[in-house]
């Protein structure tokens, strides 16, 4: 039977990948977690047009995605979190057309999103957690149509938010926590879940029309001073 399954999680030692890789052509599932001295992988990784998961996460010397990666077109779940020196992702991953979960998790240098992750259409969850540099998302991030859930939590230098976000209807969870230099809310948000914006003095008024919302968290804002009256409207709370 081909191999469906490569798990090398915690090859500490491990620098390099062989270029047979890409012969692997059933191969479903590759783990390179915590592989801390992995830098890289070969081109050829592209050929694994099987694949379906690549987790990839802690480690800490990858700076950068080969461009082949965009032809792993079944790759559901790409998994990067803590790979702290990654700064940027390769347009190439816009081909990634049925990936459904980006966890980006402590990829504290990357700096900025390639514009082109907006045609990732599949994409339901997309985590940026502590992501300490990163500074503002790109507009086409408005067009993940399918997006449940989106963390942006302890994105310290985070200062606003696209207002193309207000397109992502299917939008359930965002997690703004402790973007302590973000300070006003945009129009959208279909699931409230903000913790400790510092900054934050009211409330807008479109709140009001969440006439569906069920729970409001708001614990942490130590400058609100009031209440605005149209939270009356929130029958449903």
């Amino acid at each position: 039977m081909a191999l469906q399954k490569l798990n090398l999680s915690g090859c500490s030692k491990l620098k390099e990948l062989p270029t047979s890789i890409g012969q692997l052509m059933v191969l479903q599932e590759l783990n390179l977690s915590e592989c801390s001295e992995l830098k890289e992988l070969p081109t050829s990784i592209g050929q694994l047009t099987a694949l379906h998961q690549l987790y990839w996460s802690r480690c800490s010397e990858l700076k950068e995605l080969p461009t082949s990666i965009g032809q792993l077109m079944a790759l559901q779940k790409l998994n990067l979190s803590g790979c702290s020196k990654l700064k940027e992702l390769p347009r190439s991953i816009n081909q990634l057309m049925v990936l459904q979960k980006l966890n980006l998790l402590e990829c504290s240098k990357l700096k900025e999103l390639t514009t082109s992750i907006g045609q990732l259409t599949g994409l339901h969850q997309l985590y940026l957690s502590r992501c300490f540099e990163l500074k503002e998302l790109p507009r086409s991030i408005g067009q993940l149509m399918a997006l449940q859930e989106l963390n942006l939590s302890e994105c310290s230098e985070l200062k606003e938010l696209p207002t193309s976000i207000g397109r992502l209807t299917t939008l359930q969870k965002l997690n703004l926590s402790g973007c302590s230099k973000l300070k006003k809310l945009p129009t959208f948000i279909i699931q409230l879940r903000v913790l400790g914006w510092f900054e934050l003095k009211e409330l807008p008024t479109f709140i009001g029309q969440l006439t569906t919302l069920q729970k409001l968290n708001l614990s942490g804002f130590s400058k609100l001073k009031e209440l605005p009256t149209f939270i009356g409207q929130l029958t449903a709370l």
